[in-house]
C-alpha cells in the first residue's frame, strides 16, 4: 500500500469475511423473524432535514448537541445523516399518509451516523435493526414487539440475555414523578454533577441515567415510579407483563431504567447480558444488546395527532460480535473446465446448478493443480471436471473431494447425484425438487443440447 493510498476515516469498518459473514446472517434471521410476525419492510432516507432529529430526539439531548453530523446543502437548508431510525419512520408517517395503515408494523435495517469517541461495538458509522409499531395504544402492541426481539435474539443463538422492562407511566403519572424527583434533587442541587445540575429543571429523569458517582450517591433514594403510577397506567403495565408471561418471554424489573425525552410513555426495556456471561464478556461496558420502548409522543412532537407507538433496535455489529464468526454457506461443487470448449460447458452447467438451488463455482484460472487446490481450499464438496473427453461423451468426471473418489456421470443424472450426496435436509429437498422435474430430461430445459 502506497503512502498516498486513502485510510478508512476513523469510526468506520471494512467488514469482510466470517465477520461479514455473521453480520449478513444477523439481517437475514431479522429479515426471517419479522416476516413471521407480518412487519412490513420499509427503506428510509440516510438524511433528513435537520429539525426532523431536533424536533424528535430533542434539542438538549447529546445526540443532537454533539453526535449528529449535520451540515447545509447548496440549497441552504440543514440536512443531517440519520442517527435513528425511530424520528425518520414517524416523519414518513405523517408525510405520506400512512395513517391508512394504521395500526402499522414496519421493519428495516441499514447504517446510521454518530460523532462519538469509537470503542468495542460502537462505531460513528454504524448499523442497525429496527421494529415498529405505529398507531396502537394496546399492550398487546408491546409484547408482540417484545416477543418478537426475544425469539430474534434466541434464533441467533445469542444466549446469556434477561429482559429488563420498567414503566414510565401515562402522561399523568409521568409529570407527577417528575416534580417529585426535582423536589429530591433540588434539596441535594451543590452536590449533584454540572451536567445533572443543568439537567434538574429541564429534564431531571435524565438524572437516574447518570454515571457520574457525585450523582450514584443519591439515585437509591430517589423516588420511584411506582409512587405515582395513576390505575390506568399500572393496569397498563400488569397487562405487558402478563402477555409476556403468556408469551414465554422471561423478564426482570428494572426501575432504574428511564428515558429522558418527554415524549416516552409506560414501557421501556432493554435486553442485558447477565453478569458473568459469554454476553457481557463479549460487549464490554457497552451492555445493551437490544432497547426501546412506548413513544406515545412523538408524533405529536413532529406535527401530528396524538398517536401511540411502541418500537426497538439493535446494533447490527453488537449482535455478530454476539453472534461469533460464521463461515460462508457450504460449496456444493467446483466446476473445472479443461480447455476453451470446457469453459462453455462450465458456464452452462453453472448456471443450472444454480437455478436449482446448487452453490457453485468455477475455476477459471491457473493449471489443473492450482484449480483442484482452490476447489479443496474452497471447502467445496464436489469438483466437476470438464475436459474435451467428458464433453464428447456428454459426461462430467466428479471427484468427491471428501473421499476422494472420483467417477464419470451423465450430464442428466450430475445434479441428482451431488444432491443426494451431500449430508443435510436441506440437499434432500433439492433431490426431491430434481426428480419431480425430470432432472435434465428433455430438450426444452437441457441446457447441453448444442454439446
Amino acid at each position: 500500500m502506497s503512502k498516498n493510498t486513502p485510510k478508512a476515516i476513523r469510526g468506520t469498518q471494512d467488514i469482510f469475511g466470517a465477520d461479514a459473514e455473521s453480520f449478513a446472517f444477523v439481517v437475514e434471521t431479522f429479515e426471517r423473524v419479522r416476516k413471521l410476525y407480518r412487519f412490513r419492510r420499509v427503506e428510509m432516507p440516510v438524511f433528513e432535514k435537520t429539525e426532523v432529529f431536533s424536533r424528535a430526539i430533542g434539542e438538549t439531548t447529546d445526540v443532537v448537541s454533539k453526535e449528529m453530523y449535520s451540515f447545509e446543502d447548496r440549497g441552504g437548508d440543514s440536512l443531517t445523516l440519520r442517527p435513528e431510525f425511530t424520528a425518520g419512520i414517524a416523519r414518513a408517517y405523517l408525510t405520506n399518509g400512512w395513517q391508512q395503515h394504521a395500526p402499522l408494523k414496519v421493519a428495516t435495517h441499514g447504517p446510521l451516523f454518530r460523532y462519538e469517541r469509537p470503542q468495542k461495538g460502537r462505531y460513528r458509522q454504524f448499523h442497525q435493526i429496527d421494529a415498529e409499531i405505529i398507531g396502537a395504544a394496546e399492550p398487546q402492541a408491546d409484547v408482540e414487539l417484545l416477543a418478537m426481539a426475544d425469539q430474534l435474539l434466541r434464533e441467533l443463538g445469542i444466549e446469556g440475555v434477561t429482559l429488563n422492562l420498567n414503566t414510565l407511566g401515562d402522561v399523568a403519572s409521568r409529570e407527577a414523578w417528575r416534580a417529585g424527583l426535582i423536589e429530591y434533587f433540588s434539596k441535594v442541587r451543590g452536590d449533584l454533577s454540572e451536567d445533572s445540575q443543568e439537567r434538574l429543571e429541564k429534564n431531571p429523569l435524565r438524572i437516574l441515567d447518570s454515571k457520574d458517582p457525585r450523582d450514584k450517591a443519591f439515585l437509591a433514594d430517589a423516588p420511584k415510579i411506582d409512587e405515582f403510577l395513576s390505575d390506568e397506567a399500572l393496569a397498563f403495565f400488569e397487562n405487558v407483563t402478563s402477555g409476556l408471561d403468556a408469551a414465554g418471554v422471561k423478564w426482570t424489573r428494572a426501575e432504574s431504567l428511564v428515558r429522558g425525552l418527554d415524549y416516552y410513555r409506560h414501557t421501556a426495556f432493554e435486553f442485558i447480558p447477565d453478569e458473568g456471561s459469554a454476553a457481557a464478556d463479549a460487549l464490554g461496558a457497552q451492555s445493551t444488546v437490544l432497547g426501546g420502548g412506548r413513544y406515545d409522543g412523538l408524533i405529536e412532537s413532529l406535527g401530528g395527532s396524538v398517536t401511540p407507538a411502541v418500537g426497538w433496535a439493535a446494533g447490527i455489529e453488537r449482535l455478530a460480535m454476539l453472534v461469533g464468526e460464521k463461515e460462508a454457506a457450504p460449496l456444493h461443487a467446483s466446476i473445472v473446465p479443461i480447455g476453451e470448449n470446457g469453459a462453455k460447458v462450465a458456464a452452462s452447467l453453472a448456471s443450472f446448478l444454480r437455478m436449482h438451488d446448487l452453490s457453485v463455482d468455477v475455476a477459471f484460472r491457473g493449471n489443473m493443480k492450482k484449480r483442484m487446490t482452490r476447489a479443496n481450499d474452497a471447502g467445496a464438496f464436489f469438483a466437476l471436471i470438464l475436459g474435451d473427453d467428458e464433453i464428447a461423451s456428454r459426461k462430467v468426471a466428479v471427484k468427491n473431494l471428501r473421499t476422494g473418489d472420483q467417477s464419470l456421470c451423465s450430464f442428466d443424472d450430475v445434479a441428482v447425484v451431488l444432491s443426494e450426496a451431500v449430508e443435510g435436509e436441506e440437499m434432500a429437498r433439492v433431490a426431491r425438487k430434481f426428480r419431480g422435474s425430470g432432472g435434465f430430461a428433455g430438450k426444452e430445459r437441457h441446457p447441453f443440447s448444442n454439446y
